[in-house]
């Protein structure tokens, strides 16, 4: 196959990922940030500490991550024609892919939580901050460069299950890579499209690392600050009364 011949599917089909990877990390990144909020508050000790919804919640997240995704995307197939109308091709592949991104991000939502200084947290409840002013004005905005790498993990994570869900209908890179380069033994189109593929994990890896430096370089001020809430609360709580 001539590159003449290569460009219109390889054209076609990287939109087909872009898609697939943009519409199913959108829904990922909606839907995993509360689920991984709740898993961080309901923990124990945490500001809402429940343990029975912890245990529930956090079950049927790991229940959602341990299925391969080849799987998933068959047990799915009956669901994902309800809600789009077809089980394959490009619309078809999101719903798995985001079913299957949703409990992995939720995953990376709550680590990066758990990573937030609990002495910040400390110092907004003792100037009266409720669980949801603490969640958006202290756990979000300071975990926000932990997020944005988990993002970024999850974005390569899905041009992966993308190339998967290729192979069996799914439209894309990876049915491109497996109709033309593995059944019909074009060689050169399944080397042109693997190569593609490495540079959309590089590039992205790339602008999420770009991104989650500046994030971390604005948010020493912040750090800065938070230390010195500390300090006022802890030499006199009177100063966290008045800042407030």
């Amino acid at each position: 196959m001539t590159w003449n011949e290569m460009q219109p599917l390889l054209y076609d089909n990287t939109l087909d990922t872009l898609f697939m990877v943009w519409w199913s990390t959108f829904y990922a990144v909606l839907i995993g940030i509360p689920v991984g909020v709740l898993l961080h508050l309901t923990d124990r000790g945490a500001l809402l500490q429940n343990v029975v919804v912890s245990k529930v919640l956090g079950a049927v997240v790991n229940i959602g991550r341990s299925f391969p995704f080849l799987i998933l995307i068959v047990v799915l197939i009956p669901f994902t024609r309800l809600v789009v109308g077809v089980s394959i091709g490009p619309t078809g592949a999101v719903v798995p892919l985001a079913i299957a991104a949703i409990p992995f991000f939720a995953r990376l939502v709550e680590a990066a939580l758990r990573e937030v200084d609990h002495g910040l947290v400390e110092a907004a409840q003792a100037m009266g901050g409720g669980t949801w002013t603490i969640v958006f004005k202290v756990l979000l905005p300071q975990a926000l460069p932990a997020l944005i790498a988990a993002v970024t993990t999850t974005v390569i994570q899905l041009i992966g299950y993308s190339a998967i869900a290729g192979a069996v209908g799914g439209g894309g890179l990876g049915n491109l890579a497996y109709t033309y380069g593995y059944q019909q033994y074009e060689t050169s189109l399944m080397i042109t499209t693997v190569v593609e593929l490495v540079l959309l994990v590089t590039v992205v890896q790339l602008l999420g690392d770009l991104v989650v430096r500046r994030l971390a370089g604005r948010g020493t001020r912040a750090s800065s600050l938070g230390v010195g809430l500390r300090r006022a609360r802890t030499e006199d709580p009177a100063a966290v009364t008045e800042a407030a």
